[in-house]
């Protein structure tokens, strides 16, 4: 609050304590990336659910990299620091994608898309724990400093990253199985 130049009476004024006001910031960064979504101009899923899928994560990643202090706060706090609250975080973060997923999900079942016996609870948790892991996966992948990227906004490799998403897109679509 000293660092903020707040009096500590205005703050409990707004928030109950720190988890509050953290609770209040991530639903912002969800609110903000749900806007930057609706602005993304998204295919419909009438066009492919995966062609759907695919833009949804690039969109997704395309937030996080133009957003990087509301990313922090939806990953970086509660995955690197000591936040209580963690799964808190978790869940408010991973349900706002996963409702999306899953209204998808049932509309393209409904058009004949996906399977007609597909979990969409399930299949919505393996995709959105997918698009969770990518942000590790991607610059683990193509040796990408995290860090340095959040500092200085190095150009990234788009062809590369676009690959990694085609390839996730791939395995979802067609499965790891045998012919």
């Amino acid at each position: 609050m000293n660092r903020a130049k707040i009096a500590k009476g205005s703050f409990y004024q707004y928030f109950k304590d720190k988890q509050d006001l953290y609770l209040y910031l991530v639903d912002r960064a969800l609110e903000a990336r749900k806007v930057f979504i609706a602005k993304a101009n998204l295919p419909s899923v009438q066009s492919g659910f995966f062609v759907y899928l695919r833009a949804l994560l690039q969109t997704i990643l395309e937030f996080q990299l133009a957003n990087p202090d509301w990313t922090q706060i939806l990953f970086r706090g509660p995955q690197h620091g000591d936040v209580p609250f963690r799964e808190e975080v978790f869940k408010r973060t991973n349900d706002d994608i996963a409702i999306l997923v899953k209204k998808s999900m049932q509309e393209a079942i409904a058009q004949g898309q996906l399977k007609a016996d597909l979990n969409p609870d399930c299949a919505a948790f393996a995709i959105v724990t997918l698009g969770t892991q990518l942000r590790y996966f991607i610059p683990f992948s193509l040796g990408i400093d995290v860090d340095q990227l959040v500092k200085d906004s190095p150009d990234l490799p788009l062809d590369a990253i676009g690959k990694i998403l085609d390839d996730c897109i791939q395995i979802l679509e067609q499965g790891i199985g045998g012919n």
